[in-house]
């Protein structure tokens, strides 16, 4: 039985037991949620790492991207990225490879990641279709599910499937005139499929197909959203609700077989519409976990993008959304390399952790009452041991003059902490 099957059934697996007292969560409560799928636990019965846990009542959590492209393959810098990304506490990985051996690194990330590992299979399908007959339209319906079915086998605990977008959604991104039409890249592969071949999306013609391998894996199935938009202008538009509508239902259909599902959302966000976009997904797709890119509040921070993104992310996750894709500094530009995957990781988590402490989590709330306490104190290691970057503060703390050790050379002997406390202590 699938982890929704058990749940409904009122058995509390030793999955939901672990991520209930991870989360300090009523494991009863827990897997209630499962069965109406508020929260999915993303892992592979084939992979053997902690369960994650991802939706209502939880953390917030974050994912961080890495993979090739045919013009950088390094299977070794891919693997520093993993390690890179899990020292700085992202809670899951996508592997989002276009170019060199696909399936070994794959394999080595399974190997070698103690955290949740996720894919886009219509990647691996499209450059094999690519190589083989020298067009992303020559896919067939079954070499798509061929690598679905391939990355729930070997392991891999969330797929990306870009099932909402539909020749309907399409009729309607004609109509909407839209600055930037379409960026995700799995959405646009099978745009130029479907156009091509003038066929609906196989994901969506063929969606019980998708739900027996998920069900034989107990895969999750993150429903992508090939429509998100890809700029300020674009969102909110009538393209991005037409596709969460197909999402919502979709969802349902998963739910109803035993398939847990996360749903995909913008994207480029206008801070005002950030919270709107939250409650639209959860009420149309009835409480779904949310997972967000960003989202990006401004279209200029080129260069600076995950600070742009930590801010909606931040946002989203307070406003009720469950799971934040990190952006790295290179966003638009280029592949990221580790430095920017290290920037990327440690902005996400500052917006999950802001976003938790508005949801009122009790250890996001008692992290900061911690740090507070250690500044009072001026306890440096104590300050350095709850920072996200402990590596770099202590680096800064080692070139302060012997003198001031026990402050910071910003206010130095004129430290109001250390002022107000000596005044305090005279007045009593």
């Amino acid at each position: 039985m699938t982890r929704i099957e058990l749940a409904r059934k009122g058995i509390v697996s030793d999955e939901v037991r672990f991520v209930a007292q991870s989360e300090c969560v009523d494991a009863e409560k827990l897997a209630e949620d499962i069965a109406h799928g508020f929260t999915v636990i993303a892992r592979n019965a084939a992979h053997d790492i902690p369960p994650l846990g991802i939706g209502r009542g939880l953390r917030t959590k974050i994912n961080a991207n890495i993979g090739t492209s045919k013009d950088r393959v390094s299977l070794d810098e891919e693997l520093e990225k993993l390690r890179v990304l899990t020292r700085y506490g992202a809670d899951a990985v996508m592997d989002l490879s276009t170019g060199g051996p696909l399936r070994d690194l794959r394999k080595l990330l399974l190997q070698r990641s103690r955290i949740s590992v996720g894919t886009v299979p219509i990647y691996e399908a499209a450059v094999r279709a690519a190589e083989e007959h020298g067009t992303i339209a020559k896919m067939t319906t079954d070499s798509i599910f061929e690598v679905i079915e391939d990355h729930a086998r070997e392991g891999i605990d969330f797929v990306t499937v870009h099932c909402g977008l539909t020749r309907r959604a399409i009729e309607r991104l004609r109509e909407e005139g839209r600055i930037l039409d379409i960026v995700s890249r799995g959405g646009s592969f099978l745009l130029e499929w479907m156009i091509y071949n003038d066929r609906e999306n196989p994901l969506y013609e063929h969606f019980d197909r998708l739900l027996e391998i998920s069900k034989r894996y107990d895969v999750t199935l993150s429903l992508g959203d090939a429509l998100r938009p890809g700029c300020l202008e674009d969102a909110t538009d009538r393209s991005q609700i037409e596709e969460l509508l197909t999402l919502g239902e979709l969802k349902d259909r998963a739910n109803d077989q035993g398939v847990q599902v996360i749903i995909e959302g913008p994207g480029h966000v206008p801070l005002d519409q950030v919270e709107l976009n939250i409650k639209i997904q959860k009420e149309i797709c009835k409480g779904a976990p949310f997972y967000v890119l960003g989202p990006l509040v401004t279209d200029i921070a080129v260069g600076y993008d995950h600070i742009a993104a930590a801010i909606g992310g931040a946002l989203a996750g307070a406003a009720g959304a469950d799971f934040l894709c990190y952006v790295t500094p290179a966003e638009h530009i280029k592949l990221p390399d580790i430095h920017d995957v290290k920037e990327g990781v440690i902005a996400s988590k500052i917006a999950a952790h802001a976003a938790d402490i508005a949801k009122r989590i009790p250890s996001a709330i008692e992290r900061d009452k911690k740090m507070a306490r250690c500044r009072k104190n001026l306890d440096w290691d104590g300050q350095i041991a709850l920072s996200l970057d402990p590596e770099r503060i202590r680096e800064w703390r080692s070139k302060i003059p012997p003198t001031e050790t026990d402050v910071c050379s910003m206010c130095g002997e004129f430290c109001a902490i250390r002022t107000v406390e000596r005044a305090l202590r005279k007045e009593r």
